[in-house]
């Protein structure tokens, strides 16, 4: 693990922790609506969980706090953190969140577009560096440090069928600055995860302004 993924555990064992059972369970029950993970499969239940996880710590509101638990960690009676700590945690809360287009892979650096922001970056001597196609948009979040990201953990791939669905949506955020992209990033989510229950539906059907699987 890198140092942001074993700082974001130290942190979600207070936050997800016992005193905090219920909000888990109705952060868990918003996020995954009728599309529990099914542990019998472990590789989708460890992806599914990455997201949730990155969601609940980095976007989701506390109910009681207004806040994440990463914006509100340092508050913690029951964290202590070092100054390495603390800058790692200024990292954190300057994170992207988008959707991106994988351009290439050179070497171990990874060129991507955000599409949010339309913007060319590099993610140089990444970790992850298989799983990226090119015609398949992702949902993930970076990190700065130093003059470069590091991706968090959680990645969500969308099908190739979806690309103009999420490329008209991209373009409605792009001419109302009102429109909040976290409620795009999470509604792309939930929308993968129909599609991967519903196998034997069009995923432009479930990739719609009007879809028909009750997103």
């Amino acid at each position: 693990m890198n140092e942001f993924e074993i700082l974001m555990e130290k942190i979600l064992t207070v936050f997800a922790g016992p005193s905090f059972q219920e909000e888990l369970n109705k952060s868990k029950k918003f996020f995954f609506e009728s599309t529990v993970p099914n542990e019998e499969n472990p590789e989708l239940f460890d992806q599914r969980m990455s997201q949730f996880f990155d969601w609940y710590f980095f976007s989701r509101e506390l109910g009681g706090f207004g806040q994440t638990p990463l914006d509100v960690c340092e508050n913690s009676r029951e964290l202590r953190f070092s100054p390495e700590e603390l800058v790692a945690l200024q990292s954190m809360r300057r994170h992207r969140h988008s959707i991106f287009q994988f351009i290439k892979l050179k070497g171990e650096d990874i060129h991507i577009k955000d599409l949010l922001r339309n913007e060319k970056l590099v993610v140089k001597k990444s970790r992850q560096i298989f799983g990226f196609d090119t015609e398949e948009f992702f949902e993930a979040r970076l990190i700065p440090t130093g003059d470069s990201y590091v991706f968090s953990r959680g990645f969500c791939f969308h099908p190739a069928s979806a690309q103009k669905y999420i490329l008209a949506e991209v373009k409605k955020h792009k001419k109302n600055p009102d429109l909040d992209p976290e409620d795009l990033l999470l509604r792309l989510i939930k929308m993968r995860y129909k599609f991967e229950q519903y196998r034997h539906v069009k995923p432009e059907l479930i990739y719609s302004e009007n879809s028909k699987v009750g997103i």
